[in-house]
């Protein structure tokens, strides 16, 4: 599709365990939707503020480790919140994760261990962890941006 990371979006993998890097770069090259990476290896402090803030559910991030990201999309050049465009780089993601044999767990789908066993597409991993947590009567925590490594 012609789209690259930025040098910013390359600074914020520093610190990030490499397997995750070699993903996120290579699916810049064959995603559908533009992408930019917003945060990866996080300080104790901003995730004791982000857990505040309810921007996080837990003190265990795997971001403390560098073992996730947050990537943000961009159409024709503006930042989108839309879940659909999120659902379309999980399925790039997806797709670098099984060539290189990355295991994968994907925040708008946290019921699925790893996205490169999902028979389907993202989209719907995406439904089918919400109408897991709807019939069990909790709230989904949709995080279409995090991507982080399955231990």
């Amino acid at each position: 599709m012609g789209f690259a990371l930025s040098q910013r979006s390359l600074s914020r993998l520093e610190g990030v365990d490499e397997r995750l890097v070699v993903v996120v770069k290579d699916a810049i090259d064959v995603t559908s939707v533009d992408f930019g990476v917003m945060e990866g290896l996080r300080s104790i402090e901003t995730q004791r503020r982000y857990v505040k803030a309810g921007k996080s559910q837990t003190f265990n991030s795997k971001h403390l480790e560098g073992k996730a990201v947050d990537l943000v999309a961009y159409i024709d050049g503006a930042v989108s919140w839309e879940l659909n465009v999120y659902d379309e780089i999980a399925d790039a993601i997806k797709a670098v994760a099984i060539e290189k044999q990355t295991p994968i767990r994907w925040g708008a789908a946290w019921t699925i261990p790893n996205i490169c066993e999902w028979p389907t597409s993202m989209e719907q991993a995406m439904n089918t962890y919400i109408h897991t947590r709807v019939s069990a009567g909790v709230r989904p925590f949709i995080d279409a941006p995090h991507f982080e490594l399955v231990d």
